[in-house]
């Protein structure tokens, strides 16, 4: 982590932590309002192996407002659909958040064996303008990302998606709202333990 920041500060690059999650039809319980004596029921659908998986990066840089970049993707359980994310489309999400920062990255992740491929290191190698550094084992408390799904997660307990559709939907409303607020994104960052990066410019 601190070879990172030092390359980071010398080739004037964001740092950007990454990672992915998944989201089912299957609600998030939660405490809510209810008046005295009536238990609040939320009725879901729950079935079908629908998910919506989301990668999400965290970047930071000195001097500049702090951003969450993220893709999603949709499964609806047909044979012809990926489950996951793999290697093209982390490699394209790179690709954007490359071209929406403009400037050199330096990527911290975890282990996870889609982040070691063949495919994975040949697209890094390539990139000059790509480092990549490894979070330790068992440490997601050191990744803000992971904060971000925590967020994510909690709103959207007790909602009653029904469809493939408006799970999508929810997901990317919760996120896109995360994005308009820096703040919020620099307090995931320290929340690991980290220093916040410098002020952004006026």
């Amino acid at each position: 982590m601190a070879g990172g920041r030092r390359v980071a500060a010398r080739r004037a690059a964001w740092i950007c932590f990454a990672d992915e999650c998944g989201q089912t039809l299957k609600a998030h319980k939660a405490t809510t309002w209810a008046p005295k004596g009536e238990t609040p029921v939320v009725k879901v659908t729950a079935k079908g192996t629908v998910r919506v998986s989301v990668a999400g990066l965290c970047c930071y840089r000195p001097g500049d407002h702090s951003r969450l970049i993220y893709r999603t993707l949709l499964y609806r359980g047909r044979k012809d659909e990926p489950k996951g994310f793999r290697e093209p489309d982390l490699i394209r999400l790179l690709d954007t958040a490359h071209q929406q920062l403009q400037a050199p990255i330096v990527l911290v992740w975890d282990g996870l064996s889609v982040h070691k491929t063949p495919a994975i290191r040949a697209a890094i190698a390539a990139r000059a303008w790509l480092r990549v550094y490894q979070l330790p084992a068992y440490a997601p408390e050191l990744n803000p990302v992971e904060k971000v799904w925590s967020t994510m997660k909690g709103s959207l307990a007790n909602l009653a998606a029904r469809t493939a559709t408006e799970l999508a939907a929810a997901v990317k409303n919760r996120l896109k709202r995360m994005q308009y607020r820096t703040g919020l994104i620099d307090g995931y960052l320290t929340g690991t333990g980290q220093s916040p990066p410098s002020p952004a410019r006026p």
